[in-house]
Formats: C-alpha cells, sequence, structure tokens
C-alpha cells in the first residue's frame, strides 16, 4: 500500500510541477503577444493615423493591437504551452479559434472595466495608472489560461 500511496504522490507532485511550466510557458507567451499588441497600436496610431490618439482611430488601433497579440497568443500557445498531443489536436478547428478568441475578448473587455473601476481608487497624477494596468493584466493573464485551459483545451 504504501508504495501505491507514493506513487499517487510522486505523480500528483508531478501533474502540479507540469501545470505551474505550463502557466510560466503561458505567461511567457503572453507577454510576448503583449508587446506585439502594443507595437502594432503603436505602428497604427503613429503611421495609419498620423499621431491622432483619440476616438476612431485610437479604437482602430487599439483593436488592430488586440487582434495582432490575439492571434500571436493563439499561435504560440499551440505550439508551446499546450503541447499534449490531445491539446494539439483540440487547437485546430475553427470552432477551438473562436472559442479561443471570446475569451481574449472577455479578458479585454475585463481589462476595460478593471481600468475604469480602479482609477476611481487610484490617483489620476503621476504614473499610478501604469501600477493599476500592472495588477489589471496580471487578471487578465490569470482569467485568460483559465479560460482557454477550461473552455478550448477542457482542462487536460
Amino acid at each position: 500500500m504504501a508504495t501505491n500511496s507514493n506513487h499517487e504522490n510522486n505523480t500528483a507532485a508531478s501533474s502540479k510541477k507540469s501545470l505551474i511550466f505550463e502557466f510560466l510557458r503561458y505567461a511567457v507567451v503572453g507577454g510576448i503577444s503583449a508587446l506585439i499588441d502594443m507595437g502594432v497600436l503603436w505602428l497604427f496610431t503613429e503611421f495609419v493615423f498620423d499621431g491622432k490618439n483619440t476616438g476612431f482611430p485610437l479604437t482602430c488601433s487599439v483593436t488592430a493591437g488586440f487582434v495582432a497579440g490575439l492571434i500571436v497568443n493563439y499561435l504560440l500557445s499551440s505550439l508551446v504551452v499546450f503541447t499534449t498531443h490531445e491539446q494539439k489536436n483540440k487547437s485546430k478547428s475553427l470552432k477551438a479559434f473562436l472559442i479561443y478568441a471570446a475569451v481574449g475578448v472577455i479578458g479585454y473587455l475585463l481589462t476595460q472595466g478593471l481600468m475604469h473601476l480602479g482609477m476611481i481608487f487610484v490617483s489620476k497624477d503621476g504614473i499610478w495608472y501604469l501600477v493599476l494596468n500592472m495588477f489589471v493584466k496580471g487578471v487578465v493573464l490569470i482569467w485568460n489560461y483559465l479560460g482557454r485551459k477550461i473552455f478550448v483545451y477542457h482542462g487536460k
């Protein structure tokens, strides 16, 4: 019996370690995707819309950045995060991409909501909005990972 219990403990520890490394890979992919998102936002704002960063031009630039970041995140997640054979098969359908994108859109809306809500509590002077944004990015990173793991990859 002790051997069976040790095996179960080792399996549980290995599974937990694997999940931690999977999340860390997702965090790196999320960082790369965020850089792509911000880069496309900057390119669109500065070059497509000649520096106009309000109203419709800003909305278009933010959306272009979001879409570029989402595509990069999907591709990299399929390559280096969700790497089991079963996960790779699940990620190959249009339905999986659409669910993946829907989780991303919810994350985008969560970001907007938490930023606006958070700005009620932080000083509008200085760089506090950046500190708030880092916190919000952490919350949304966790939502995106869990949402995609549960709804696209079915918790495997």
